[in-house]
């Protein structure tokens, strides 16, 4: 991984490269984008916004025009203001990669960079990347917040959730369920609970709380045989009954 460095993971600031070309038009930032970041520029345009094809010859414009609301402005300087340092994140990554690699080995470490959106989602997964949306973790009370999200989505929307998100989405994508849709609720809950329990080991406190949680937890500690891979590719739950 490129950004892998002595120190372990490093966020690529592809959001940099954003706002300057978003907030100024800087043509030269629009081609770094393109150039150092065709992957995460495909996605954030056709599948994050969708905007359209990124090889659209007037997509560029038009990518240009959607960041023109008054909000989205707003936004943009207030990311970079609260992200003009990142070390903490990095360094919370690369403990967190660390630990998830002691439990699952040989997963591979993806690569992670930032970048910022229209409020839509908060962690996109790509082929082998994460990719970090800021503007979803302005803190909850964030004034703009307010206007569109309930007090309990504002609670998860600050810079304390990024890594714990990071790591619950990546492990929904390496370790998906099958048959989703059609399954009850009770499993995906647990599922769910499957996952979050394995962040709250790698990152070694209980940030998600829930009971199906808790019923992983007991299980795991009555199990004490079992791996997490185990537990995360297994099908049957009837063991937490």
């Amino acid at each position: 991984m490129e950004d892998d460095t002595a120190n372990g993971v490093e966020v690529k600031r592809y959001d940099r490269l954003q706002a300057r070309y978003l907030t100024t038009g800087d043509f030269s930032a629009l081609q770094q984008m393109n150039t150092n970041y065709p992957m995460e520029t495909r996605t954030l345009v056709e599948d994050v916004l969708q905007l359209g094809e990124v090889n659209d010859p007037e997509i560029n414009t038009t990518f240009l025009n959607f960041y023109q609301d008054t909000l989205l402005q707003t936004i943009i300087v207030d990311v970079e203001s609260q992200y003009a340092d990142m070390d903490d994140i990095n360094q919370e990554l690369s403990k967190a990669f660390d630990n998830l690699e002691k439990l699952l080995p040989n997963t591979e470490v993806p690569l992670i960079y930032s970048q910022i959106g229209a409020l839509d989602q908060s962690i996109v997964i790509g082929d082998k990347a994460i990719g970090i949306c800021l503007d979803k973790y302005l803190g909850a009370n964030y004034p703009a917040y307010k206007r569109f999200y309930s007090q309990q989505q504002r609670s998860s929307m600050q810079r304390s959730y990024i890594v714990p998100d990071c790591l619950n989405f990546y492990l929904v994508s390496l370790y998906p369920m099958d048959n989703y849709d059609s399954r009850p609720q009770r499993e995906k809950d647990l599922h769910m609970g499957k996952i979050m329990w394995t962040v709250n080991t790698v990152i070694g406190k209980e940030f998600f709380k829930s009971r199906f949680i808790a019923s992983v937890k007991h299980y795991m500690h009555t199990h004490p045989g079992v791996t997490v891979k185990e537990l995360l590719e297994s099908d049957d739950y009837r063991q937490f009954d």
